[in-house]
């Protein structure tokens, strides 16, 4: 099993929409993920709309990729680049650490992570 932020083993970050870069709901990474879909954030309303104006949209349902559209509210891996991209637009949605998997921290700091800290 892979390891989180904290060194224990990796949690679900989302079942209900799959999440994950293989869509089963954990935020692990492999060869295959160019993108790092590491860390599990919350949705926010103000992520969603920072994340629409830099050109992905993670609201809009897509029914030809199975994809539901997110609401704040919705747990979601995101590519480790964009959590941190928000975060120094100040727009970082709070990650769930036990969720969000160790190679995050090749690019973000624990410190960074723990301050964004969702209680769930």
């Amino acid at each position: 099993m892979p390891t989180n932020v904290l060194g224990s083993p990796l949690q679900p970050c989302c079942t209900n929409p799959a999440t994950g870069f293989y869509r089963d709901g954990f935020c692990r990474t492999g060869p295959e993920d160019h993108g790092l879909h590491t860390v599990c954030a919350v949705m926010t309303a103000d992520f969603l709309d920072f994340t629409r104006t830099q050109g992905n949209d993670l609201s809009t349902p897509r029914p030809e990729f199975n994809f539901p559209g997110l609401k704040p509210g919705d747990s979601w891996c995101l590519c480790v680049s964009r959590w941190a991209q928000a975060l120094n637009a100040g727009h970082a949605p709070p990650v769930v650490l036990e969720a969000t998997h160790l190679s995050a921290l090749e690019f973000v700091t624990i410190e960074d992570l723990r301050t964004h800290a969702a209680n769930r």
